[in-house]
């Protein structure tokens, strides 16, 4: 329920903004439309043809956001992995707790993790590896 009037209707009984209220209701001003043309209608066979060719556009397109997808988790994860192994490193020559550069290089690791997953496909246990990857990482930068 989303708080409007009209959100538990069914779609058939909403009302569109064409005769919601204030809109006029008459046609006088619309212009006529032209009768349809028969060279508009379309064969069984060129609906089922657009069907498959549609079909075909839905799958390319799903191909394209999940090779996006991938890419985008695998670059994520190496950019973290490598963020966390540049702080690990940096935490070990100085005067930090032990325990610093260890969550630093265990997070970095997990991010390693999450881009073999993203580079793999697993995109959605690649994002909960990248947070997992960084929470740790945000624990060491809470030790220091």
């Amino acid at each position: 329920m989303s708080g409007r009037p009209d959100s538990d209707l069914t779609p058939d009984t909403q009302t569109s903004p064409d005769t919601a209220e204030g809109a006029p209701e008459t046609t006088e001003d619309a212009p006529e439309r032209a009768p349809e043309d028969a060279s508009e209608d379309l064969s069984e066979a060129d609906d089922q043809h657009d069907d498959e060719h549609d079909d075909e556009h839905d799958g390319e397109l799903l191909e394209e956001q999940a090779r996006r997808a991938r890419w985008a988790a695998a670059g994520t994860g190496i950019v973290l992995a490598l963020a966390g192994t540049a702080a690990a490193l940096l935490r070990v020559s100085g005067t930090a707790p032990a325990l610093v550069p260890v969550a630093y290089a265990c997070g970095a690791a997990v991010c390693a993790l999450a881009a073999v997953l993203g580079a793999r496909g697993r995109t959605r246990r690649a994002l909960w590896a990248a947070v997992a990857g960084v929470m740790i990482m945000a624990l060491g930068d809470q030790f220091d």
